[in-house]
């Protein structure tokens, strides 16, 4: 696994973890990194997407949900949710990552994380988000904060 996809998973399994259990995030975030240690880049790589994501998941999943209207966003896996919501900050919010780039990275994050189903779906969502990036970004842009 590529060093920056590495510090998504960790991100991803804080995040997972913190829907699933309401962990604090902090300390969620530092567990994780305990077990599966990562370089002070790829670390803090990791922090702000976590810390990036947690005050902008209403207004990230209500552009999903936009964008997956057959799925209701509470009916999508708490794993899927997590893996669409940071390629939609990496690339709408942060604008760290190339469009593509995220759509690929969240591709391989579902094929390891995810069902059977939800490389397809993520692509699915993803791309649709991507057809509408201006429109997002300038929803998004308010929830903006340094780089």
């Amino acid at each position: 696994m590529k060093s920056r996809t590495k510090a998504r998973s960790l991100a991803l399994q804080v995040l997972y973890e913190i829907d699933l259990t309401g962990h604090l995030p902090g300390y969620t975030f530092e567990q994780r990194l305990d077990e599966n240690p990562l370089d002070d880049n790829l670390a803090d790589f990791s922090r702000k997407i976590i810390f990036g994501i947690i005050p902008l998941v209403k207004q990230l999943d209500h552009l999903i949900a936009q964008h997956a209207p057959e799925w209701p966003l509470d009916q999508v896996a708490i794993i899927d949710r997590n893996i669409l919501r940071i390629a939609l900050w990496e690339f709408a919010v942060a604008e760290c990552t190339p469009i593509k780039v995220a759509i690929n990275e969240a591709i391989e994050l579902a094929k390891i994380f995810g069902s059977d189903s939800t490389p397809r779906f993520v692509n699915g969502v993803l791309g649709s988000l991507a057809n509408r990036q201006l429109e997002i970004k300038q929803a998004l842009a308010p929830y903006k904060s340094e780089k």
